[in-house]
């Protein structure tokens, strides 16, 4: 049979009597991994109606075609009405199903809907989380390429790397970037090593590497990712850990309205995404404004949730505010004030570094380092600065040492120190700060 040239075929899956096949058909915004869906039966092609289509049918289809994750199940023709046949309806897949038509269906050609409803689906793309103990959003990456999966080298391997293919699956900022086969070692291919990416790269064949297939790693060194899931930070002037909180539900990334929002709300949303502690909760569309779904309202946590989701809310789309109230947050961003006896604004004093939490030595530590510190996290002029693990003992990594500032640094990164990875001292010589308390801008 003869194919038109602007059909893009994915994959043939061949049985005794007939050919299987899907198909994406390009235009309307189509790509080799996301479009409308056509399967070919009895000699001719035909769409899927969306009655039912969700995120595990479209996982199947992702899966058929080689296509990594199934990231949104877009329905109401989103990529254009096909023409002829509507071969589907009423699909029900389980999402573990090899094929589409092993799922429940209506039967062939039985429908009850129109063109006006013909379902698709947009896939990661060549792009994978696998491995022990993965999940939709942590795990080993792999890439597709040239008809076969193959993993990434860790040579190189960071948060900026990790972050590009968060983004790319829908799953928000990338909290950490393991490494050494952490989620266990791959087979095969190793496609990728050396990356080096920027952070702002729509996907990771963009950033820079060594080339396909060109390594100088075992798989030993398999790279991960693990991001923070359906929450992220945007808008104008948004940082890594500052910006309007936007949500993922239902394949669509919404907005937090900002009726209630306040401090303790911020704080979840900063440990949520190891940005440290919540410095203001801004309102009123603060980094911008958008369209589109507002997904939360009247959101009310007690601080100490590990998700937004965990804290009380209207539900899921039930909202009674406009786009010019949602919601932001400002973190301290790789700093954090723990420990016995810890308030927001006094504790030991923790560094984010490297993909984890590690205390500072202090030698040298005094009242300086302890104003820049407080000031970093609004919290007002220093009052003292405890030595000796006043708060406690911290445990792991030992991030600084001989810290020392003038006073009038925006952040403690900014003072001299020690190479990162202090091994002079131990932890009963954490450092400690103990600030007079919130600063508040109105």
């Amino acid at each position: 049979n003869r194919v038109s040239t602007q059909w893009i075929w994915n994959k043939l899956l061949w049985t005794s009597t007939r050919c299987w096949c899907l198909l994406f058909r390009s235009g309307s915004g189509s790509t080799r991994c996301s479009g409308r869906v056509e399967i070919y039966q009895s000699n001719t092609w035909g769409t899927v109606c969306d009655d039912n289509w969700d995120l595990n049918d479209s996982q199947v289809v992702c899966r058929q075609l080689n296509c990594g994750t199934a990231l949104q199940a877009p329905r109401s023709a989103r990529f254009g009405a096909g023409t002829g046949q509507i071969w589907l309806d009423n699909v029900t897949c389980s999402g573990n199903e090899s094929s589409l038509t092993e799922c429940q269906h209506s039967g062939f050609g039985s429908n009850s809907c129109g063109h006006g409803q013909d379902a698709g689906v947009i896939c990661s793309g060549e792009k994978n989380l696998v491995g022990s103990g993965s999940t939709r959003c942590s795990g080993r990456v792999e890439v597709y390429h040239n008809n076969s999966w193959g993993t990434v080298c860790d040579n190189g391997w960071d948060v900026n790397d990790a972050h590009v293919v968060c983004r790319q699956l829908n799953c928000g900022t990338a909290l950490q970037a393991p490494r050494s086969a952490y989620f266990g070692a791959g087979t095969g291919q190793i496609w990728l090593d050396n990356m080096g990416c920027s952070w702002y790269e729509s996907s990771l064949i963009e950033c820079q590497h060594s080339g396909f297939g060109t390594n100088y790693c075992g798989h030993q060194q398999d790279a991960g990712v693990i991001c923070s899931g359906p929450v992220r930070l945007v808008g104008s002037g948004s940082t890594r850990c500052s910006g309007r909180v936007e949500f993922y539900y239902g394949n669509t990334w919404g907005t937090v309205c900002d009726n209630g929002w306040d401090l303790n709300d911020a704080e979840v949303v900063c440990r949520e995404l190891n940005c440290g502690t919540a410095l203001q909760a801004p309102r009123s569309a603060y980094f911008g404004a958008v369209g589109g779904q507002i997904w939360l309202d009247n959101v009310t946590c007690s601080g100490n949730e590990s998700s937004l989701t965990q804290c009380q809310h209207l539900g899921f789309g039930t909202y009674t505010c406009g786009y010019y109230q949602t919601a932001g947050v400002i973190c301290s961003g790789p700093i954090r004030l723990v420990g016995s006896g810890s308030t927001p604004c006094s504790g030991r004093v923790e560094i984010y570094h490297n993909n984890s939490w590690g205390t500072v030595c202090d030698d040298y530590w005094d009242l300086n380092d302890a104003a820049v510190l407080c000031r970093q996290l609004n919290c007002g002029p220093a009052l003292q600065a405890p030595r000796s693990a006043h708060f406690g003992a911290g445990t792991g990594q030992i991030w600084f040492d001989n810290v020392t500032c003038s006073g009038n640094e925006n952040s403690l990164t900014e003072c001299q120190h020690s190479a990162f990875l202090s091994k002079k001292c131990g932890h009963d010589k954490d450092a400690g700060v103990i600030c007079s308390g919130e600063i508040t801008f109105r």
